[in-house]
């Protein structure tokens, strides 16, 4: 039986996925099937040989293309990638943006935000928050931000939350949704308790979900694969435990101000990706 799939949009994470190897072992996967694969124009350099060589039909395209021709779509990551391939998605073509990629950028542009950034994280110090608001207001100020954005792992507490509210209130603007994708801590730990790393190549597996075909070893390069510490339960746990400690506040923050939109990320992917898009509104 052959499973046609038509035209499918692969959207990597290259911030977890450096190497593209969790990218290419999908690749290989969809290449023993009939179907047809867009990646965006800026990963040809690093996806054309493999392609070109693995014998599948693929295109490098615009992003819009990205979504219009495909009627399948794969984005590889976590809420915060669902999220921005889902805005994207929408036709609402504003910025996905995450306070990360905010200090790499500030700091390799060498900006005076990023230089005052840097001396803290150079000191081993955490970023204070008033220098981190004002990170992400220059950048909600850029061009591209005029119709909106998403911000992904920000504010993280209530000092951040605050001013934040303070700095839009600045400027004439608000918070429209807080979307919390809620799963239950059970699931986190059953998630990342299964995932697998190879000690070779550094490919990752996981033992429901993307099983490797011989226990323990890696399909890649055949090395070794094994559980690392942070995804170990009694590490998940703690991390968790730190999370709700700061999170909760944030919840109840932007549930009084009526923004604040909750989603069942116990869910399949696409429902999820269909919730966050109906509470935008496409």
């Amino acid at each position: 039986m052959v499973i046609y799939m038509k035209k499918i949009s692969i959207v990597p994470n290259t911030l977890k996925d450096e190497n593209y190897l969790e990218t290419k072992n999908l690749i290989k996967y969809l290449s023993l099937y009939e179907c047809k694969i867009f990646f965006e124009d800026f990963h040809k350099s690093d996806l054309y040989d493999f392609c070109k060589n693995i014998g599948i039909n693929y295109s490098f395209v615009p992003r819009n293309i990205l979504f219009s021709e495909a009627n399948f779509l794969i984005a590889l990551g976590g809420d915060g990638t669902i999220i921005e391939i889902a805005v994207d998605a929408a036709k609402y073509e504003i910025p996905h943006i995450s306070t990360g990629d905010i200090f790499r950028a500030n700091i390799k542009e060498g900006t005076e935000l990023g230089k005052k950034a840097k001396a803290f994280m150079d000191k081993g110090e955490l970023v204070p928050d008033e220098l981190t608001c004002d990170l992400v207001v220059d950048r909600i100020s850029k061009p591209d931000a005029a119709k909106g954005y998403v911000l992904d792992g920000f504010p993280r507490t209530i000092p951040q939350a605050e001013a934040l509210t303070k700095a839009l209130e600045a400027r004439g603007e608000k918070i429209d949704y807080a979307i919390n994708v809620e799963v239950p801590d059970e699931n986190i730990v059953h998630r990342m308790g299964g995932r697998r790393a190879c000690i070779g190549c550094g490919a990752t597996y996981h033992v429901e979900f993307n099983a490797p075909k011989v226990e323990d070893v890696c399909d890649t390069c055949g090395g070794e694969l094994v559980l690392r510490d942070d995804d170990k339960p009694e590490t998940v746990q703690k991390r968790l435990s730190v999370y709700h400690a700061q999170t909760q506040p944030l919840i109840d923050y932007y549930k009084k101000a009526n923004v604040l939109v909750e989603v069942d990320g116990t869910q399949d992917i696409n429902v999820v990706f269909q919730d966050i898009v109906k509470i935008l509104g496409a």
